[in-house]
């Protein structure tokens, strides 16, 4: 017999985006530069909204929560495929591995519900202006955000409880840069009915509120829209959804790719590829997305920057 039991393994083996030697290199210089440039523009988005008093609104409040998620994702997995880069080595341990897929669980889901609670905050804002402050109360924003964390948090604990329940093959090689579900399940031993039946049922369910959440949304926004008389003023409340559109489209076609397809259809290079669009690339041009359509952000961002310029020795 060539299985293991799951309590007698150390550690998995993550094979990563190429074995080429040759290629390792390129690939350490392109997603370090890739994991620096989202965090540090995650990071002064958060900044930015802290210190700007102007930025004090419920949809800048769900806006820093989103930075603050993507920073989590991308670190989830970039800095662990670094360091395996960096020593030459391609191991993870068991624990290791289990609590990179409880993050990438976590942080992965939460974006879907924070993106459909951002989609809710623009349908009132632009379909009910005059009681978007009555209805986006604080309480309102933080009980939102709280429920996202709460009910994403107990999700991914019953992935990872789950995947600790199987036995996999004595390879333990996983065809992937992280540890993520589909791969995991791939090499289970174990009849993995239980947890593709919580990917499909409740992984579904969740996926469908947030969709039909911004479906909903949207189509209320776009018919209140098309009633401005005004062509100025479809485009300034347009403008104020296209980023959040953007992100929307961008992070929802990569997931669904991902985790929506059967492992036994699943094709490990083409969910390593799309695994990077949604855990690397989209997390970095989230703040690109709403810095540059987003004039609030901007100036603020501007100010940010240039008192901390002013502040730097060469002006003293």
């Amino acid at each position: 017999m060539g299985w293991e039991n799951l309590t007698s393994i150390s550690e998995f083996f993550l094979l990563g985006l190429s074995e080429q030697p040759e290629q390792q290199e390129i690939l350490f210089g392109l997603f370090l530069s890739m994991y620096l440039v989202t965090v540090a523009g995650n990071l002064l988005i958060i900044l930015a909204i802290i210190t700007d008093a102007h930025l004090h609104m419920p949809m800048y409040f769900f806006l820093a929560n989103l930075s603050l998620t993507d920073t989590g994702l991308v670190s989830t997995t970039v800095p662990k495929m670094l360091a395996n880069i960096w020593i030459q080595s391609q191991g993870i341990s068991y624990a290791g591995c289990l609590s990179q897929l409880y993050f990438l669980v976590l942080f992965g889901t939460l974006e879907a519900f924070l993106l459909a609670v951002m989609a809710y905050d623009r349908y009132v804002a632009i379909c009910h202006p005059l009681h978007y402050i009555m209805v986006m109360r604080p309480g309102l924003c933080v009980l939102l955000v709280s429920a996202s964390w709460i009910m994403n948090a107990l999700y991914s604990l019953l992935h990872t409880m789950l995947m600790n329940s199987l036995s996999f093959r004595s390879d333990h090689e996983i065809p992937h840069f992280f540890c993520d579900i589909n791969p995991l399940l791939s090499l289970s031993c174990t009849d993995p009915f239980i947890n593709e039946l919580v990917i499909f049922s409740i992984g579904g369910l969740m996926g469908l509120v947030c969709v039909l959440c911004l479906i909903i949304s949207y189509t209320y926004v776009f018919s209140t829209i098309l009633k401005i008389p005004s062509a100025r003023g479809k485009q300034k409340a347009f403008s104020t959804c296209s980023s959040h559109l953007s992100v929307v489209s961008l992070f929802f076609g990569t997931a669904v790719c991902v985790y929506f397809s059967p492992p036994s259809t699943h094709s490990a290079l083409k969910g390593t590829v799309v695994s990077v669009m949604y855990t690397v690339v989209t997390p970095m041009l989230n703040p690109f997305i709403y810095s540059l359509r987003n004039r609030d952000i901007k100036s603020s961002l501007r100010k940010l920057i240039w008192v901390r310029k002013m502040h730097s020795p060469q002006w003293q």
